[in-house]
């Protein structure tokens, strides 16, 4: 490695350890979360939060866009917004010179940087579904005319557990979206004293800037080069691969509780994610252990189960740990690197 290419992944774990220290001025704990939803901006995808109402998910994605000075937007899901709420929709205006009245594009709140889709299973699947074309394409069609979105465009979506009052399963096409699916838990004893400490006191605290956009889209474009060895990125296939219930490797677990496997954005995110953990750890090049450590958070949302795993109780996590557990790092008759 080049000692320019090294004092860029100096600057760079630089920039990301003080973006988290930051965040953690603002966000009680949640230090794997806040890790995780980096990891998600850093690799330009997108991140679902879920958990009970109450635990900072929103805070979390405000203080990060202040933190970057980047605009923000938040749209609440209920079941009554519309596409048109989320992307925008075609006004009629007259021309004062002319007389005439022509149609001009309202931009709605997803022309942002940071985009918070609050509570987004309580909306309907159609209007869960008007944010695919922006989640994948950064750019969204109304009237026919396509409208970019600025870079970097980053979703970050909360949602409560299904088994709340009200809520809609996403779509299995808007899940594959996301780059990770993050379970928000309950503060401890001690972060929810420091949460009432920080809350009802006079001095709340804020977030400062860190880094702006030009800065977060020369760190997405350096994460592309990090070195990616054929073995690991291997690893990464065959977990994918192994996801699927009629896949060779499948384990025991897959074969019995899923009902469909991952997608092959799974095995991208995998190796981003990887990529990323390396350079947070001082290393140029993704080892197994990259893999694994994210390989619940990329996964989980990407399986489907069937219904005798929802009968039994087993969750996504429980199967998923089955399979780390399981799958060789090197496949059968190779020498281990």
């Amino acid at each position: 490695m080049t000692s320019e290419i090294q004092g860029r992944v100096t600057e760079f774990r630089t920039d990301f350890q003080r973006l988290r220290e930051e965040i953690g001025r603002v966000i009680v704990g949640m230090d794997r979360i806040v890790e995780g939803v980096l990891i998600g901006l850093f690799a330009d995808g997108h991140v679902l939060l879920e958990g009970v109402p109450g635990l900072g998910k929103t805070l979390l994605v405000r203080t990060l866009a202040e933190a970057l000075e980047l605009d923000f937007n938040r749209i609440q899901f209920t079941p009554d917004l519309m596409p048109a709420d989320i992307i925008g929709t075609q006004m009629i205006r007259e021309d004062h010179e002319t007389g005439r009245r022509v149609f001009e594009f309202e931009r709605g709140p997803v022309f942002a940087n940071i985009l918070l889709a609050d509570e987004i299973n309580r909306a309907t699947p159609k209007t869960q579904s008007a944010l695919l074309e922006a989640m994948q394409e950064h750019q969204v069609t109304s009237g026919g005319v396509l409208h970019r979105l600025d870079e970097p465009f980053f979703v970050m979506a909360t949602q409560n557990p299904l088994e709340m009052e009200g809520t809609y399963p996403l779509p299995e096409a808007q899940l594959d979206r996301f780059f990770f699916k993050l379970l928000v838990e309950f503060p401890s004893r001690g972060e929810l004293a420091t949460i009432l400490e920080r809350t009802t006191d006079v001095d709340v605290p804020e977030a400062r800037l860190v880094m702006d956009r030009a800065r977060v889209n020369e760190w997405r474009r350096l994460i592309r080069q990090v070195a990616l060895a054929e073995h690991v990125r291997d690893y990464a296939v065959r977990m994918v691969l192994a996801t699927h219930p009629e896949g060779e490797t499948a384990p025991e677990m897959i074969r019995r509780f899923v009902r469909y496997g991952s997608s092959p954005r799974g095995a991208q995110a995998l190796c981003l994610g990887g990529k990323i953990r390396a350079l947070i750890n001082d290393r140029y090049n993704v080892g197994f252990g990259d893999i694994s450590e994210i390989a619940k958070d990329v996964l989980r949302h990407r399986i489907i189960l069937n219904f005798e795993a929802e009968a039994e109780g087993i969750s996504p996590d429980e199967i998923l740990n089955s399979l780390i557990a399981e799958l060789p790092r090197q496949p059968a008759g190779e020498p281990v690197s």
